[in-house]
């Protein structure tokens, strides 16, 4: 189940930076939704790393 947890950040992480970059390709991205959707990959990655290192 950890394994699950921990891809599914990675997935959320990774998907917020590319959603990010296409839609301000597209020209429909608007700043404070970038910064929210940014901030939700960012909240994740942290998640990600904070529970990595009670592993070690």
């Amino acid at each position: 189940m950890k394994n699950i947890f921990d891809y599914a950040l990675l997935g959320v992480t990774t998907a917020m930076g590319v959603a990010v970059v296409v839609i301000s390709k597209v020209g429909e991205l608007q700043m404070d939704t970038a910064v929210t959707m940014l901030g939700i990959g960012l909240a994740c990655a942290g998640v990600y790393l904070l529970s990595k290192k009670d592993e070690k």
